[in-house]
């Protein structure tokens, strides 16, 4: 069906940044993974308050950075940034549905209203470039305009790669099953995204013709997931991939940062269990990398001083 290099990890905002990606790939050692959208404005910039402007991906294995933006030299210079930083290929949100990005900012889904633009940013980026381009995108605006097979075409023409196709419309947002289209035809390979969850969704993208999958929410508390679809299985301690996580995040970000950044994890790890209700209302409510790795400890039974 799909090889583990078929299985790709979506940029989720606020959620695949490096210490996420690190877990990811102690389960996925060759899973394809996506970071987090980075504003083009903000890494030509080099604005300091957003660390993962910083990253460098040499050690990462293959992730491709994701940029996104409406302007088109600033998005060929932000390509060529990510690939000295040793990105394996430069994403293209055209996707992203939030105002902020998709309308004030006239980026993200809103590119699929201006294919001319769209157009252009993709051709100067594959351009600006020695590593592969892929762009993700969404099957249209709205019921009206579902234009996808449009702009892939595109896509194709400029030289892009791959893309990876969200099965809604941007006035869906996140609401009501996704729908996959049958992509048997495309000039490029298409990989489905949207409510990948299980074995059963990679046999029915296969079935459409697309050459991967990308797993977006289900990876919420379930980093793992990516190995589980290509045959490997989900810890057997949760809680020690928990507590390694934390540490990851307090040394990427510091103990001020990453105790409030990391509670929706623990929540989301924590999710279904047995006095999990419980658990996040007391997490919620610390500020001490101690206390929280102590509370981690305790709800998954973890020995801290292994």
């Amino acid at each position: 069906m799909f090889n583990d290099k078929q299985i790709f990890a979506a940029p989720l905002a606020g959620v695949t940044d490096r210490p996420f990606r690190r877990i990811i790939r102690e389960f996925a050692p060759n899973a394809p993974i996506v970071t987090e959208m980075i504003s083009c404005h903000s890494l030509v910039g080099g604005h300091k308050n957003c660390l993962r402007n910083f990253d460098r991906y040499d050690d990462e294995g293959a992730v491709g950075a994701q940029i996104f933006g409406a302007d088109v030299a600033l998005m060929a210079d932000a390509a060529r940034i990510l690939q000295d930083a040793g990105a394996k290929w430069i994403d293209i949100n055209m996707g992203c549905p939030v105002p902020k990005v998709a309308t004030r900012a006239g980026a993200g889904a809103f590119l699929m209203r201006d294919h001319r633009l769209a157009g252009a940013i993709m051709d100067a980026v594959v351009r600006a470039v020695q590593i592969p381009v892929s762009v993700k995108t969404r099957l249209g605006w709205d019921d009206n305009h579902k234009d996808w097979r449009d702009l892939i075409n595109i896509a194709a023409d400029c030289g892009v790669r791959f893309a990876a196709l969200h099965g809604r419309t941007r006035a869906q947002l996140y609401l009501g099953p996704a729908v996959w289209p049958d992509v048997h035809g495309t000039p490029i390979p298409i990989i489905a995204n949207g409510d990948v969850r299980g074995a059963d969704d990679l046999a029915r993208a296969a079935d459409l013709g697309y050459g991967g999958v990308m797993v977006g929410r289900a990876m919420l508390g379930r980093p793992w997931i990516i190995g589980q679809l290509s045959g490997g299985s989900a810890p057997a301690n949760v809680g020690s991939v928990v507590l390694r996580h934390l540490e990851y995040a307090l040394e990427y970000y510091g103990a001020r940062t990453a105790v409030p950044m990391f509670r929706k994890h623990a929540a989301w790890y924590s999710a279904g269990m047995q006095n999990s209700a419980d658990f996040r209302i007391r997490v919620n409510q610390m500020t001490d990398a101690d206390e929280l790795r102590a509370a981690i400890g305790k709800f998954w039974g973890c020995d801290l001083t292994a």
